[in-house]
């Protein structure tokens, strides 16, 4: 049913994994997890496909979602570590073209953290203009705020990836679309196998195919949708419709088909492996040291969220939230690492992943059959609980005794 290994001690995530295949309806699913740079969790398993007939394979990739937008801000972080962007600056000092429509004074910061105001995009986009650049940041630099930025936040879903892409390309002394730097810059040098926009000679066998909630499951589920969520998709006039919107999809799971896999969407349409994530993350749980990521912008990330002046309450997902620089910070709603330096970003259908630089604990979790947990998917909450109860004794065991 499933392979890989764990380190010594870290058999009870073994175990949880092949709990979630007995009793939690596991199709199929990685997890890995780093300590203190040692890969502790390498797990695999199930089928990526629903008639259970193709394998999970050790070098199987899967796209997942939301989860991408930290590997994308990892990027951004980058770029301000080489000095090529400050987050404190106004976006359009970079991108004069977005001072459109009372947007001049929108910092990077309040851009990164979801507090601009551009979660929902008015003109029409599809798999038929999104592989233009130039014409996606037309369209981004014309929107118009729905908020006046940095007073309040909302999830800016697919939004903010290709306003990252497009503030990056500015900056970068060779102009490289997101894909291609984080392609050079943090893949290459980390060894890692995750794209925005996957290569043409990547086997479509290689990727696990993605599988939307069925009716049962929505049944089953949809109590676990916040309530401001659920009434608020019922109405398309709503942010949180209008969001949700553009591109106008089947289900979450058409970002999987051919023609979006190509697609750089940075915000939400990375595909790689999950030991890949991982070990981006562990970089950056132990120093940043190997992509190359400043102690003054790793001290950027570790720090607090801070809420925009009208308060912490989502205005997109209808519940108190907590971003900054890209990631999303622990909440009140979303608890994960072990205190508030921790950074990362969950997945539509239950994936996650993070740094917990206080620990030096990275980890990551990917599957595909989609949940509707908007955060805390019990599969993914098991696993990562269980790292950290190994993690705990680990510690324990290593710390230096006391002599009195």
């Amino acid at each position: 049913m499933f392979h890989g290994e764990v380190a010594p001690g870290f058999e009870a995530v073994r175990d949880e994994f092949a709990r979630n295949f007995r009793e939690r309806r596991e199709l199929g699913a990685a997890v890995a997890a780093y300590h203190r740079g040692e890969k502790v969790v390498d797990l695999w398993g199930g089928y990526r496909d629903r008639q259970r007939e193709t394998p999970w394979d050790r070098d199987t990739m899967v796209l997942v979602f939301s989860t991408s937008k930290g590997l994308a801000a990892m990027c951004i972080a980058l770029a301000h570590s080489r000095g090529l962007i400050d987050y404190d600056e106004r976006v359009a000092t970079y991108w004069p073209e977005f001072a459109q429509n009372a947007k001049e004074r929108v910092t990077v910061r309040q851009l990164l953290g979801h507090e601009a105001g551009l979660c929902a995009i008015d003109e029409r986009l599809s798999s038929r203009n999104l592989g233009d650049f130039e014409e996606v940041d037309r369209i981004l630099a014309a929107q118009a705020p729905v908020w006046s930025p940095g007073t309040r936040h909302g999830y800016h879903a697919l939004s903010i990836g290709w306003y990252e892409a497009a503030l990056l390309r500015r900056v970068d002394p060779q102009q490289r679309s997101l894909g291609r730097f984080f392609a050079e810059e943090i893949a290459r040098p980390l060894a890692l196998e995750f794209y925005f926009g996957l290569p043409g000679d990547v086997p479509p066998s290689r990727v696990a195919k993605i599988h939307a909630p069925t009716p049962a499951t929505i049944a089953r589920e949809v109590r676990h949708v916040p309530p401001g969520m659920r009434r608020a998709f019922l109405d398309r006039g709503s942010l949180t419709a209008r969001v949700f919107a553009n591109p106008r999809l089947r289900s979450a799971a058409t970002l999987d088909s051919t023609r979006y896999r190509a697609l750089e969407i940075p915000a939400g349409g990375g595909i790689g492996q999950v030991r890949s994530i991982a070990r981006a993350y562990s970089d950056l749980a132990t120093g940043g040291h190997e992509i190359g990521v400043s102690e003054a912008t790793l001290a950027e990330l570790k720090a607090p969220a801070k809420a925009p002046s009208g308060g912490n309450v989502d205005l997109v997902l209808h519940v108190p939230t907590m971003f900054s620089l890209g990631y999303a910070k622990p909440s009140e709603v979303a608890p994960f690492g072990s205190g508030p330096s921790a950074f990362g970003h969950p997945g539509a259908g239950g994936s996650f992943a993070f740094a917990d630089p206080d620990r030096q604990v990275a980890f990551a979790y990917a599957m595909n059959r989609m949940g509707l947990h908007l955060f805390d998917d019990p599969r993914e909450k098991a696993l990562r609980d269980a790292v950290y109860e190994c993690v705990a004794a680990r510690e324990s065991t290593a710390a230096p005794s006391s002599t009195g």
